[in-house]
């Protein structure tokens, strides 16, 4: 069952790793391809927020959040693989940071071919969310190992 488990944690792991290491490889002076695509995705989603809280989300080079996006991936999908709480701690808070943003399908009439590609890709998202909480759950549930404890040795004449 071990086996069978890491092969599981490597198969999974293995979407956020691929995605990092993309990512990584395109990075460039202005955060690269990544960065183009989530600044117009971010500059929505910060006029939403402030528009229904009143709430100001404060100004910064998206290219940060690019770096931070990979970081976590790839720190996580690492971490996660050897069983890490951490790396899937990491990974649910990519996973909440970026999907509201990057598949913004709220912000389309729901007749345009952009909502249906967005919609669906929202809902792969919150499957790998569900089964990060899943693993955090049961590792949270899961008794630890208790060492036993020698009986001290006694003399015998």
């Amino acid at each position: 069952m071990g086996f069978v488990s890491f092969v599981g944690r490597v198969l999974f792991a293995s979407v956020f790793l691929l995605s990092a290491w993309q990512e990584f490889n395109e990075f460039d002076v202005d955060g690269g391809p990544a960065a183009k695509a989530l600044k117009p995705k971010f500059n929505v989603f910060s006029k939403t927020v402030t528009s229904h809280t009143g709430v100001q989300v404060p100004e910064f080079d998206i290219k940060y959040l690019v770096a931070a996006a990979v970081a976590f991936k790839g720190v996580g999908g690492i971490l996660f693989t050897f069983d890490s709480s951490i790396g899937a701690y990491l990974l649910v808070l990519h996973q909440l940071i970026v999907t509201p943003i990057l598949y913004d399908f709220y912000n389309y009439d729901t007749e345009k071919k952009e909502f249906g590609i967005l919609f669906t890709k929202f809902t792969q998202n919150l499957a790998l969310l569900g089964a990060l909480f899943f693993f955090i759950g049961m590792k949270n549930s899961m008794p630890r190992r208790q060492h036993k404890k020698k009986a001290p040795k006694t003399k015998t004449f």
